[in-house]
């Protein structure tokens, strides 16, 4: 009776130790399985800088590296939709200019990220988006050459520029002479060379270069001064 006792009592504490290792190890695998949720990016915002709109964001602190998800929609839209070439991307930034090329609407976008097998993020949306107000416009190239005719001034655009607003694109130029006294022409649309006549010889002249988009009420910050002695 009791080698039978003995008997069961060891096969009961066997039974016991096999459940207990089928246990744990199916708890482990259901631990591997759940998704672990990683802090999402932050600071996500546009930098748009003569109509060319990049979705930039701050990736969250990770041990490992990440891919990244980017989506966009219209304001007022429900559909988000996938922004093609930023999908599980390892940079932390979009190019969003093909898809947010209208001046009149306004743009959301949104980003998360991503870590193999299946952990993710939520997404960090972006604040509201304005290509025509939001943008920043940078001042033209200035180039002088001094001449006995005058002071000859060439502006060059941002090619960006030229591709949006090519037909609607003014500048200032600001002229200082030695004394300080400031003088100012515009020129219209689609010129972008103008000579100075009727210098003083041997003064020297300081210029600035501005582009203006008199129709949205925009313009650039003066560009670097530059300045000439007429002979």
């Amino acid at each position: 009776m009791s080698a039978c006792l003995s008997s069961t009592s060891f096969n009961n504490m066997n039974r016991l130790l096999i459940r207990a290792v089928l246990l744990e190890s199916l708890g482990i695998c259901v631990a591997q399985q759940v998704p672990l949720m990683l802090a999402p990016p932050t600071q996500v915002r546009f930098d748009s800088v003569d109509y060319r709109n990049i979705l930039r964001w701050t990736p969250p602190n990770a041990s490992v590296p990440l891919q990244y998800f980017v989506q966009w929609k219209i304001y007022g839209e429900l559909e988000w939709l996938d922004v093609e070439g930023c999908q599980g991307i390892l940079k932390h930034h979009c190019d969003l200019s093909s898809v947010t090329p209208d001046l009149r609407e306004w743009y959301y976008a949104r980003v998360h990220a991503f870590f193999l097998p299946s952990s993710k993020s939520a997404w960090a949306l972006s604040p509201r988006f304005s290509p025509r107000f939001d943008t920043k416009i940078n001042p033209p190239i200035l180039k002088l050459n001094v001449t006995e005719q005058g002071i000859v001034v060439r502006l060059k655009p941002s090619k960006a520029l030229i591709r949006k607003l090519q037909n609607k694109l003014h500048h200032k130029i600001y002229v200082t002479r030695t004394g300080g006294e400031e003088e100012v022409f515009e020129m219209e649309c689609c010129l972008n060379k103008l000579t100075l006549r009727e210098l003083q010889h041997k003064e020297t002249y300081c210029l600035q270069a501005q582009t203006t988009i008199p129709h949205q009420a925009k313009s650039s910050t003066r560009g670097t001064l530059k300045c000439v002695t007429a002979v």
